[in-house]
């Protein structure tokens, strides 16, 4: 059973506080950001206007921060009793922060967008505004000129501190006498380009140092490899490997706590896995109270301890909460142990945007890797995230025996924002997406609370493509090329929607994505794909979702605790649930895309991996793009069933006509923003014209 929500508040307490903001007489400092410090405003974009909006400018600087570990809100953190303690018995955090904002916020949009960063990195401005480039970072200014305030912190500790990317200062915790804290620590490096020399923990974490091992001498360690997922895992003598730098001395190289040399090096054609004994967790959670404490600060504080002014006081109405990938699976976090209230017991974000984050982060653990992907069939897949609840709304779930919700806490605490949650095909075949919309069981549809919607961008890849981008022309690692449908003028209506809900009470799209009602989501058994010549056979690359057995210290409801049995024992597989496909290979269910309402091929939330990259497996968060031929003679000779363009469409023009009609029907679901159905259109065409038809 999921444990009890320890974020109740005292109705006393809670109408005391209430009182006090109504009569004014609340703290200047909320939320526990004690003070910041901000640089004197740059223009990233000039003298550059953008619509009614104006011109933008930025401010970059740091919040320092303390929380109380007392507190009930605060209690959830692992290891926050652990953590060092300042002489108020407060434990303090220091974060970048970076705000983008209109120069005069009266003609903004009033309302704060807080983005989660993506690995110390923001995506945003690249990821909604089309064609963004170094000589013009705005791109079309999409997010300019709806009059967003953009809002970036740091959150992820365990980030080197590099130039450029948005950092937070680790707090390591403690035995309570002051001594070191160790624990087992399990690592995986998959190589994209061969290597002598990894860090500790490496591949999705490659921005991180990593945890130190206690001791450089390995003979209690185990490092092992093999080819795929599912291959026994063959041990490397610990003679052949060192925690060492081999980059520029010959092996065992130069002794380092933080890295791991192997004899022979590392290929690409592998998975290594190493189990050791680290050294000084970091305090990881504390970025989930950076989030939330710099969100409410910036939303809701006159100034610092200090007397400092907030730059955004008055200014913001609305506050939303968006994250893309790693950040989205944080933001599900987030959600789920209770973040959503600060110690004030107010509501921080109004709208949340989970965006290709289906399942929750592994943060909030003690020795936790927050980089890691949370598993796609190849990649990491034991690692902890898509562990029960994935609803929003409580279930039951007889695999892993318990019953609960992401909504539980802030159903409590009266503080669940509107959540508008995105995915790609990709998030359903590698990242246990149809559990975000189905019971545990695979044999019915879940009740959405009335303030969720979920929208699949059907066909499509995890991480996207832009509108504007070339065709590719290489498939790199993978079989075939990456998928070229692009659902970036989707998600930019659902993020107007999403801002028009909470702003305006006006409500967005109904939820549209596969299900079994409608039988467009179906058991991979019942799943069929069409005999595509050169394209393998997806059935052997799903990626299960699988409740494992860390340990008795560890806390899957929560995704919290200590873990002690690496690697993890399996105990039972979750059913096997994907979108269902027409005869060309395409979803049939979902926010179908222009392109895919006008399709140039096969789109697919699925790529094989070619050889020397364990061949066979799935390619990771790469989709896959199979052209129709050009001609009906092309086809012909290529033994490929689907028709070709011509025989769709016979002209340019004809197919402009369809992209045309399939634009509409967007626009009129509130799928696609009428001001970006030409350019959708016009996007579409390009690549019509790329492959030859005229």
């Amino acid at each position: 059973m999921k444990k009890p929500c320890s974020m109740s508040r005292p109705l006393a307490g809670s109408l005391a506080a209430s009182l006090i903001t109504l009569v004014g007489l609340a703290p200047t400092a909320n939320a526990r950001v004690t003070g910041i410090v901000l640089g004197a405003p740059t223009q990233p974009y000039g003298t550059t206007g953008f619509g009614t909006t104006g011109a933008y400018e930025e401010l970059d600087g740091v919040a320092n921060g303390e929380i109380d570990p007392r507190d009930p809100v605060n209690a959830v953190i692992q290891d926050i009793d652990l953590a060092p303690r300042n002489a108020r018995g407060m434990v303090e955090y220091t974060t970048n922060i970076s705000i983008l904002k209109p120069v005069d916020e009266s003609k903004g949009n009033h309302t704060l967008l807080f983005e989660i960063v993506n690995r110390g990195n923001k995506l945003d401005p690249g990821f909604y505004n089309v064609g963004a480039t170094t000589a013009n970072p705005a791109g079309d200014g999409f997010l300019e000129q709806q009059g967003f305030t953009l809002v970036w912190a740091g959150w992820q500790p365990d980030l080197l501190p590099l130039p450029g990317l948005v950092t937070m200062k680790p707090v390591i915790a403690h035995q309570h006498n002051g001594g070191t804290i160790t624990g087992v620590v399990r690592s995986e490096f998959i190589l994209g380009t061969a290597a002598t020399t990894q860090n500790i923990l490496a591949d999705s974490s490659s921005n991180t140092p990593g945890y130190a091992t206690v001791t450089l001498d390995n003979s209690h360690d185990t490092m092992t490899m093999r080819v795929h997922q599912d291959d026994p895992k063959v041990k490397i003598p610990n003679g052949d490997w060192a925690y060492g730098d081999c980059t520029s001395v010959p092996f065992p190289g130069t002794p380092n706590a933080q890295k791991v040399c192997l004899k022979n090096g590392f290929d690409t054609n592998h998975i290594y896995e190493l189990v050791y004994t680290a050294k000084d967790p970091i305090v990881m959670g504390l970025g989930l109270a950076a989030i939330r404490d710099v969100g409410s600060f910036l939303r809701h504080a006159r100034h610092d301890e200090a007397g400092t002014p907030n730059p955004l006081a008055g200014a913001i109405k609305y506050s939303l909460l968006n994250g893309i990938s790693q950040s989205g699976r944080l933001l599900r976090t987030f959600l789920d142990l209770g973040f959503n209230q600060d110690e004030r017991r107010r509501q921080v974000y109004d709208g949340m945007q989970p965006h290709i984050g289906s399942v929750r982060n592994y943060m909030n653990v003690r020795f936790a890797q927050p980089g890691r992907l949370a598993g796609t069939q190849h990649t990491e897949k034991q690692y902890p995230g898509p562990e029960a609840p994935a609803t929003y709304e409580p279930s039951f779930d007889p695999l892993a025996g318990q019953f609960g919700g992401l909504f539980d806490r802030c159903r409590q605490s009266e503080t669940c924002p509107k959540v508008v949650h995105t995915m790609s095909d990709i998030e359903y075949w590698q990242a246990s997406g149809a559990a975000d919309t189905t019971d545990p069981t695979g044999t019915r549809d879940e009740r959405l609370p009335r303030d969720v919607r979920i929208y699949e961008f059907s066909s499509t890849q995890h991480g996207g493509f832009s509108p504007v981008a070339a065709l590719p022309t290489s498939t790199g690692i993978c079989q075939q090329l990456p998928n070229t449908n692009s659902y970036t003028y989707n998600i930019r209506a659902l993020l107007v929607a999403l801002q028009h809900w909470v702003a305006k009470g006006t409500e967005p799209p109904d939820s549209d994505h596969s299900n079994l009602a409608h039988r467009s989501l179906v058991p991979l058994n019942r799943f069929v794909f069409p005999a595509i010549p050169t394209v393998t056979d997806p059935h052997g690359i799903f990626n299960t979702r699988t409740v494992y057995f860390r340990g008795f210290q560890y806390d899957a409801p929560d995704l919290s605790g200590i873990i002690a049995v690496e690697p993890p024992i399996p105990v039972r597989q979750y059913p096997a649930l994907v979108p269902q496909v027409d005869a060309d290979g395409n979803d049939i269910d979902g926010v179908r895309s222009v392109t895919l309402r006008a399709p140039l091929g096969t789109y697919t939330g699925w790529n094989v991996r070619k050889a020397g990259f364990s061949e066979g497996d799935a390619c990771d968060l790469t989709g896959g793009w199979v052209p129709f031929a050009l001609t009906e003679a092309q086809r012909r000779q290529a033994h490929d069933p689907r028709p070709s363009l011509q025989e769709r469409y016979g002209t340019l023009a004809a197919y402009a006509k369809v992209a045309t009609a399939a634009a509409n029907t967007l626009v009129g679901k509130g799928e696609l923003l009428s001001g970006d159905a030409a350019a959708a259109i016009a996007s579409a065409t390009a690549q019509a014209h790329a492959l030859g038809l005229n």
